[in-house]
């Protein structure tokens, strides 16, 4: 049987592109990358040298809780500069976290409204202050749905290693 490998690119459909471009170059560092040439606006950003995100301009529907989650290299300083621009959405999934790994775990909408998680390794080192903000909550997520379908474990973690 043939089996899915990686995940290649994730595509997220954006409102506005130039605004979206700036926002995943700018405050997250991506390189932008040659796309293709399709009769819409679109735009590739290279996340490493096998994922790519694709930005595309439609007028859609966009998710609440649907998102995607990128590892970033300094969770600190993006803690404090998405604060500042007042992007992190507690709505869907709760506070900036400690996940059991020792990820820190923060959700952020982008400037069309998709859900971007944001995501330390787990020996990230953390800026004390941020467990002393008002945005931080220890613990994981409880919804209060107490629904425990699916595949859990205590020692789950966002990261495999090799």
């Amino acid at each position: 049987m043939a089996k899915a490998i990686k995940i290649n690119h994730v595509a997220l459909v954006v409102s506005n592109l130039e605004e979206a471009c700036e926002f995943y170059e700018k405050e997250l560092g991506l390189e932008a990358i040659p796309a293709f040439l399709f009769d819409y606006p679109t735009a590739f950003f290279k996340f490493n040298e096998e994922q790519q995100l694709h930005l595309t301009e439609w007028d859609d529907v966009y998710s609440f809780r649907g998102h995607i989650c990128v590892q970033v290299d300094d969770i600190n300083t993006i803690f404090w500069r998405m604060k500042e621009l007042g992007v992190i959405d507690i709505n869907p999934w709760g506070k900036v976290r400690q996940l059991p790994d020792g990820a820190i775990q923060m959700f952020v909408r982008d400037p069309s409204g998709n859900l971007v998680e944001l995501s330390s390794a787990p020996d990230a080192e953390i800026d004390p202050a941020i467990f002393e903000d008002e945005l931080y909550k220890e613990g994981i997520y409880v919804s209060g749905r107490n629904d425990f379908r699916g595949y859990k474990t205590k020692d789950a973690t966002l990261y495999h290693k090799k």
